[in-house]
C-alpha cells in the first residue's frame, strides 16, 4: 500500500453520526447534506429564494417571503434565522429547516432570511459565529 493510498483512508477525527476528517483533510459529512430547491410552498403560500449575502465570505442566505399579506403594501418584520447543526452540519437548505421556516414566515406574517453560514471544520470557530455577525 502505498503512503497516498494510506493518509486518503487513515481517519484523524470521527464524530459518529455527524462526520468523519481524515488525515489528508478531506471531510465526509454523514449528517445535514440534504437539500430542499426554492420555490413556492403550496401548503403555507410562502415563496423562498436563494441570495448571496458576501460573495468573498461565501456567505449566502434562503428568503421566505409570505404571498398573502394584507394590505399588499404592508411593510412586514424580518426574521433573520440561524440554523441549528453546532456550526458543523445543517444548511438553510435542508428539508427541516426549510420547512420550519415555510411554517413560521406562514404563521407569523414576517419575512424570513436563514442564514448559510461558513461551518466547521473548514472555517474553524470563530469562523462561523464571526460570519453571523456579519451577516445581520
Amino acid at each position: 500500500m502505498d503512503s497516498t493510498t494510506s493518509t486518503e483512508s487513515e481517519v484523524a477525527y470521527d464524530i459518529p453520526p455527524i462526520l468523519k476528517v481524515y488525515k489528508n483533510g478531506r471531510i465526509e459529512r454523514l449528517a445535514g447534506f440534504e437539500v430542499v430547491p426554492p420555490g413556492l410552498d403550496p401548503e403555507t403560500n410562502v415563496e423562498s429564494k436563494d441570495v448571496v449575502i458576501a460573495v468573498k465570505d461565501g456567505v449566502s442566505a434562503r428568503l421566505y417571503i409570505p404571498k398573502t399579506t394584507y394590505p399588499p403594501t404592508q411593510k412586514l418584520p424580518i426574521l433573520v434565522y440561524f440554523h441549528g447543526g453546532a456550526f458543523i452540519i445543517g444548511t438553510p437548505f435542508s428539508p427541516n429547516y426549510h420547512n420550519l421556516l415555510n411554517n413560521v414566515v406562514s404563521k407569523a406574517n414576517v419575512i424570513g432570511v436563514s442564514v448559510h453560514y461558513r461551518r466547521a471544520p473548514e472555517h474553524p470557530v470563530p469562523i462561523s459565529v464571526e460570519t453571523v455577525l456579519k451577516s445581520g
